[in-house]
């Protein structure tokens, strides 16, 4: 059922400031790595808690790739202070001879590197999965790495608009999903865009594949990641992108594929677009969705959070655009099989070369940009807006072209460590602990800084004169704290004061 003159009834309701408000959340993947450029080998720091509930550090398929878990929040810049916050946390926690890896393809790996990898794992719960993913994917395709966006829509906005379609659904659950899978589908027809403005994974190290990608693909691309040959499922697991044509399909296509044994559960489907919210499948469709991932970005290596400002400012307008573009369901599996061909296309094309899709963006950022003056976006929209209309006609602006003068020898890895040891060095050399705070005292700063590290969650807030507080939540109790109060305390002690059982599980892995 398509979803017609959703942008009017968003004038008309006028909620287009709560709907770019909606919440995003982002995960980023990175590896650890030594002082060589390799991946390391060193275990995954003992002062980060434990895995087993940390909510904002977590690590992945190997040890050494660690996974930074944002809340999710309305505001752009309140997602990206956090991003940097956990940044420095990780940073502050590594030991001396380790950076983090800036991009999203790994660094080399020869047959020791690999063989690690295999024998070291250190999360028991997940030895087994693990284990599987190991021997059917290998090691390499299952340590590329990459950010991932969570995105959900305000509940007040959708009840709003759900009085325009009563007379087509049946419940409010029905109209949300129906909201969602809109916004989903969108997503993926427009896949290519995505892979084109912020690909920026050129080339693969040696010992990726085996060398297969090398041989297969002659030239720097614009993003390996997001072609056949990057973190993708197999074709034999059958959940190919038409999946997507319907709720019900994407619901019974995984079901199927995890019954007959091709997934071992809804975690390894790698489709581009994950629904979010609930813990079975099946429950989609009474419960209704409760946010979208998006797994499409690349880590960019020429800003030290992984992702920028600039992107997330789009991002959210592109959103709201696709959201409420009405998609013709008549033809809707031929036209996503035909945008995973166009994507993986756009995904080998040169960096630095326009793509074959220039001409149908160009005409997508003319609409974009209508849009974003009849709804009186912000300066920061508009000028997003701008600037990505440009990189559209100039290649040599996307970040994998501009990764293209640091290839030497078919190889980021000189690259990659620079950047590596510099952004490093310069998280360290701060003046604050958390230059992301510049407001907190320095006793709130390190409290908050202990907390991240044991697992703790953490919310800054007012009191109603204006006084900061803290609040801190672990394993449902909460606690709130006045920051002038503590400053003379130990606050590893006093955070084991305030939650006793945090202690003795924190060092468990």
């Amino acid at each position: 059922m398509m979803l017609k003159n959703l942008l009017a009834h968003i004038q008309e309701e006028g909620v287009f400031e709560q709907l770019y408000h909606s919440l995003v959340g982002v995960e980023i993947e990175e590896h650890r790595i030594d002082n060589t450029g390799r991946l390391s080998q060193a275990p995954y720091p003992k002062n980060l808690g434990s895995r087993k509930y940390h909510p904002y550090l977590q690590s992945d398929f190997s040890e050494s790739m660690s996974e930074l878990i944002s809340d999710p929040n309305p505001n752009i810049g309140g997602l990206l202070n956090q991003v940097d916050t956990l940044q420095t946390v990780l940073y502050r926690s590594i030991n001396d001879q380790e950076s983090i890896w800036p991009l999203s393809m790994p660094p080399a790996l020869n047959h020791d590197d690999l063989q690690f990898i295999k024998d070291h794992f250190g999360r028991p719960a997940y030895q087994k999965y693990r284990d599987y993913l190991t021997e059917k994917y290998g090691v390499s395709r299952k340590i590329v790495t990459g950010i991932h966006v969570n995105f959900s829509i305000p509940d007040p906005v959708i009840n709003r608009l759900y009085l325009h379609y009563r007379d087509q659904f049946n419940s409010l659950v029905a109209f949300k999903n129906a909201l969602y899978f809109q916004l989903t589908q969108n997503v993926v027809l427009h896949r290519w865009l995505l892979t084109y403005l912020f690909g920026a994974s050129p080339i693969a190290e040696a010992g990726y594949l085996n060398d297969v990608v090398n041989e297969l693909v002659d030239h720097p691309v614009r993003s390996l990641r997001n072609s056949i040959y990057g973190y993708v499922n197999n074709p034999e697991d059958q959940v190919n992108v038409t999946l997507y044509s319907s709720l019900n399909n994407y619901i019974d296509t995984i079901t199927k594929a995890i019954d007959e044994g091709h997934l071992y559960s809804t975690a390894e489907f790698y489709g581009p677009v994950r629904l979010r919210g609930q813990a079975q499948l099946e429950d989609y469709r009474k419960k209704g969705i409760g946010y979208l991932e998006f797994r499409v970005f690349d880590n960019t290596p020429f800003t030290p959070n992984g992702i920028s400002r600039h992107a997330l400012y789009f991002l959210k307008f592109f959103l709201i655009y696709l959201l409420v573009t009405p998609v013709d369901q008549t033809t809707i599996k031929q036209r996503l099989a035909q945008s995973f061909d166009d994507n993986n296309r756009v995904a080998l094309e040169s960096p630095d070369q326009p793509t074959f899709k220039q001409q149908a963006g160009v005409e997508l950022f003319d609409q974009l940009l209508k849009m974003a003056k009849s709804l009186h976006a912000h300066s920061e929209q508009l000028q997003a807006l701008d600037d990505f209309s440009e990189v559209m006609t100039h290649p040599e602006l996307t970040a994998s072209a501009m990764l293209l003068p640091h290839i030497q020898d078919n190889s980021l890895m000189a690259f990659g460590l620079s950047v590596a040891k510099q952004w490093k060095k310069n998280r360290l050399n701060q003046p604050l602990l958390l230059p992301a705070m510049p407001h907190l005292s320095a006793a709130a700063q390190q409290l908050i800084f202990q907390a991240i590290r044991l697992g703790i969650r953490y919310f800054v807030v007012h009191d109603e004169d204006g006084e900061v507080l803290l609040m801190l939540t672990y394993h449902n109790l909460t606690q709130v704290v006045y920051p002038k109060k503590i400053e003379k305390k130990d606050p590893v002690e006093y955070l084991y004061d305030l939650f006793p059982e945090i202690k003795d599980v924190a060092v468990e892995p």
